[in-house]
């Protein structure tokens, strides 16, 4: 080997010095042959500063020694993704050295991966994030996630996943069974699709968006790939600063946007919005958030919902959050929601109404849109808005009778029980004008019932019509009788008066309707009985003569 001299004075990244022999690098480097043949300096020593060489002070050493040892170097998957950068960086390829160069080393060295244990690919991969950005442009990354995918689905095996697609890792579906076999087998096929799980902790929000990615391009199942994300931010939370929750939490969010939303766990999603309220995230990702959220309105529990209001508000609980997950749940359309589902919200709006009623801090205009953000198809009883509203008038009791009457707008009479419109009825909370209207809405309920039972009864021809079209009359004598009733009402008069006569009404209506319930019935059985016994003679044979 020829004597060498360190006429090169290299500078990396302001973080070490290196002298070598100009020649020597150069000959590998076809970025310093051209900085050398530009240069008409006639000074033996030269200085060259890089102020991004790839893996600093530590990669450009394995890169002098590569040029000493007159381009011969082991390649091995702890330093190929180092190697592979600073040949690019060097202009280190076939241009300069057509036998033995940098890069087409590292690259042929790149077609053994399918050899590289797991452990040596994680390796190979951390080392790549660690490169980034510069990393991102050579082949290597791209490789090394295109093997570790196709490693994981195939470990993971064609099934995808032992749950349906709209499970979590909590759900029932995990205690399916109390055989102990069949349990023994479930949690085989648990850890054989979150087996990489843990592994993959080593990688930063950044590669774990590429694995995720690339994961999602070649269809792998979103349900074990929601999971995994659930996993790697709970895990990530328990050492990360709150900069990196941060970070971690946007990473996340935008990732599960990209999965089909029945495969994320709505319980999971609640998780993460308590986790994140210290937490200074985006408004944009909030907003993602929420609307993932709202979509799975139906899946959300009471507790769920109860999130503490914003510092600084009065009221207890954050009201306008549930408001905009409402929005969200109803920005489909409500012709693409199914009836069991938005029942099942309005049950839950029930229940959560109920709740944040007593709060003294809660302006009316918050409780009117919370009664009034469904749609009325939504419920089958307004008993529970009744209740809700009790509640609130009874501890918002300044309330002028202006802003009482656009509360109770919100209530839907037709669909109170009686009795629910007989406590209306001699509610002093309530305004008088709500009890009439309790009443006119029974009375309607009153005369439907009387026309179906009218109607049911023009279908029976037997001696029972007689006494039948005697009871008629007196029905609707009755239903004239309270017809007449409220149209004597005179609302000018003493509210305690005004709500005595209305209570007597009411027992007045729910007696009548008890009849009339028990009429239908009777005409029921009286229609099946004559239909059996015209079977019957149909049925019988021609006596011999």
């Amino acid at each position: 080997m020829e004597s060498c001299c360190c006429d090169l004075q290299v500078d990396v990244n302001g973080e070490e010095i290196f002298m070598v022999d100009k020649k020597i690098i150069s000959s590998f480097s076809g970025r310093l042959s051209k900085l050398f043949a530009k240069s008409r300096s006639t000074v033996n020593n030269f200085k060259v500063i890089f102020y991004d060489f790839p893996g600093g002070g530590e990669n450009f050493e394995l890169v002098s020694r590569f040029c000493y040892n007159n381009g011969i170097i082991e390649i091995n998957p702890s330093n190929i993704a180092l190697l592979n950068c600073a040949a690019h960086f060097m202009e280190m390829n076939d241009s300069v050295s057509r036998r033995n160069n940098l890069l087409e080393q590292t690259e042929k060295s790149l077609e053994q991966i399918s050899y590289w244990s797991w452990s040596e690919l994680l390796v190979a991969l951390k080392q790549c994030q660690d490169l980034l950005p510069e990393e991102n442009s050579s082949g290597v990354l791209q490789k090394c996630l295109d093997s570790l995918i196709g490693r994981v689905a195939l470990a993971s095996g064609s099934e995808a996943s032992p749950y349906p697609s709209n499970s979590s890792p909590d759900s029932s579906a995990f205690r399916v069974s109390c055989d102990t076999r069949s349990t023994e087998s479930l949690k085989n096929s648990y850890s054989r699709v979150t087996w990489w799980f843990e592994d993959l902790l080593v990688l930063n929000p950044n590669l774990i968006e590429m694995v995720v990615k690339s994961m999602i391009s070649r269809k792998y199942d979103h349900a074990i790939i929601s999971r995994f994300l659930f996993y790697y931010q709970k895990s990530k939370f328990v050492t990360a600063t709150s900069n990196e929750k941060q970070k971690i939490t946007e990473s996340i969010v935008d990732l599960l946007c990209f999965l089909d939303q029945s495969s994320v766990s709505c319980k999971s999603l609640f998780g993460i919005l308590r986790v994140v309220l210290s937490l200074n995230i985006s408004k944009g990702c909030r907003n993602k958030l929420e609307s993932m959220i709202g979509s799975q309105m139906d899946q959300a529990t009471l507790d769920n919902l109860l999130v503490p209001s914003p510092h600084g508000c009065n009221y207890l609980y954050d009201v306008n959050l549930v408001l905009r997950f409402l929005k969200a749940f109803l920005s489909k359309g409500i012709s693409k929601i199914s009836l069991i589902c938005l029942r099942r919200v309005a049950s839950l709006m029930d229940l959560y109404i109920a709740e944040v009623a007593p709060d003294p801090s809660l302006r009316p205009s918050k409780f009117i849109a919370l009664t009034s953000a469904l749609p009325g198809t939504a419920r089958e009883s307004y008993d529970g808005i009744y209740c809700a509203m009790d509640m609130y008038l009874e501890v918002h009791a300044g309330l002028s009778e202006e802003e009482q009457m656009k509360i109770c707008c919100t209530l839907n009479y037709d669909k109170l029980s009686s009795e629910s419109c007989i406590h209306l009825a001699q509610n002093t909370k309530f305004p008088s004008k709500t009890a009439v209207q309790a009443l006119i809405s029974q009375q309607s309920k009153l005369k439907s019932l009387l026309q179906e039972t009218n109607h049911s009864r023009s279908f029976i021809d037997s001696p029972c019509s007689t006494s039948s079209n005697g009871r008629k009359g007196e029905k609707d004598d009755s239903q004239e009788q309270i017809v007449l009733y409220a149209g004597k009402l005179d609302l000018s008069a003493d509210n305690q008066k005004l709500r005595e006569h209305l209570k007597g009404m009411q027992w007045r209506v729910m007696e009548l309707e008890k009849a009339c319930r028990k009429m239908q019935t009777q005409m029921a059985k009286m229609m099946k009985s004559k239909t059996a016994s015209h079977s019957n003679a149909i049925s019988l044979p021609k006596l011999c003569s």
